[in-house]
């Protein structure tokens, strides 16, 4: 796959060369200076001891921090009494930090000479054919060269046809991460202790329940699969394949499950873990947790010496969750408005 040329700032001219140097100021134990500067999503460079420093492993509304010599992403929660935090507002060179927005040649198309247009956005009446498209040949090309994070909500298990459809493309190796919620993965153990009936079953208000209580007893979800000798859906491709998933915790959560992380710093910290190395993000039905992980993912990384746009995509039914994620601004999130038991089973099938 061809991804977009990144185009590298020219700061060997003016006025990079004439710019000074980044300013610092100490930070308190847990807080900032006044003046801290905040990350974005793009590229951001950082001018120290006359040499211009991307920062590597960015995310968005962080602090940075200069360790020897080099600039360092870092939560507030995370400095320390001491560390050297840069400082001023301004992110145009002339500060000693530059924003690199413009950083991806973009393809040139044949759009029309007239300014005017219609469904130039993404609603429920746009044809998101050549979206599918894009989105399977960053697929293909990542499930080899990348690395896929799937961010799901309950709804991707409540069908069985979208259930199998996920539980095949992790097996095909389309997923090398999955992010959800104490509900996905309840759901899902659910559907596979109990037969599948697209009919209301008396009592069956009680089944989620029951599973989450089982697996409690069983100590762990594969425990759980283990002992029941259950081999269909999601959590059980996730073991069998041995890639990792995060479960963070709600205030909302039943039971909880045993891998569910109640504490929600360290499922943040979790989570991080694997949106550094993440390539690609595909965000379904759930909005706290996409807009979560959104806040997380850059909209570059870099892989084998060449920086390359990251692909985030926000799949639901409701424009409105769609385009939240589109609020920040990101280059490459891509909308989905569509029903998300279609879009599953599409997806896998083309795949």
């Amino acid at each position: 796959m061809q991804f977009p040329q990144f185009i590298s700032p020219e700061f060997s001219r003016e006025p990079f060369l004439s710019a000074p140097d980044v300013r610092t100021e100490p930070a308190g134990d847990g807080y900032l200076p006044e003046q801290f500067y905040a990350t974005t999503i793009y590229p951001e460079y950082f001018k120290i001891g006359g040499e211009w420093k991307m920062l590597r492993q960015s995310r968005m509304d962080c602090a940075v921090v200069i360790k020897n010599g080099e600039p360092v992403v870092t939560e507030p929660r995370r400095v320390k009494a001491g560390d050297q935090v840069v400082v001023g507002r301004t992110d145009d060179g002339s500060n000693g930090v530059f924003v690199h927005a413009n950083c991806f040649a973009q393809p040139e198309e044949t759009t029309g000479t007239s300014a005017f247009a219609f469904r130039t956005g993404q609603s429920r009446e746009t044809s998101f054919s050549r979206d599918y498209d894009q989105l399977y040949e960053v697929l293909r090309n990542d499930r080899d060269h990348g690395y896929i994070v799937w961010v799901l909500g309950p709804a991707c298990v409540f069908d069985n046809d979208s259930r199998a459809a996920m539980a095949s493309l992790i097996r095909k190796g389309y997923c090398d991460c999955l992010f959800a919620g104490n509900a996905l993965a309840t759901h899902d153990l659910e559907a596979a202790l109990f037969i599948y009936t697209k009919k209301l079953v008396e009592n069956g208000h009680y089944h989620h329940l029951h599973t989450i209580n089982l697996v409690r007893k069983a100590g762990s979800i594969e425990r759980f699969l283990q002992t029941y000798d259950l081999h269909t859906g999601v959590m059980h491709a996730l073991l069998e394949c041995k890639k990792p998933f995060v479960l963070a915790g709600s205030i909302r959560d039943d039971g909880p499950l045993p891998e569910v992380i109640a504490n929600v710093y360290d499922a943040q910290n979790a989570m991080r873990e694997h949106t550094r190395k993440a390539t690609t993000v595909i965000c379904l039905a759930t909005q706290l947790h996409t807009i979560a992980t959104g806040n997380m993912t850059p909209s570059y990384c870099e892989t084998n010496g060449v920086i390359r746009p990251v692909y985030i995509y926000s799949v639901d039914i409701s424009e409105f969750a769609v385009n939240k994620l589109h609020d920040r601004g990101s280059l490459s999130v891509k909308g989905f408005v569509t029903n998300i038991q279609d879009f599953l089973v599409h997806l896998e099938r083309n795949l």
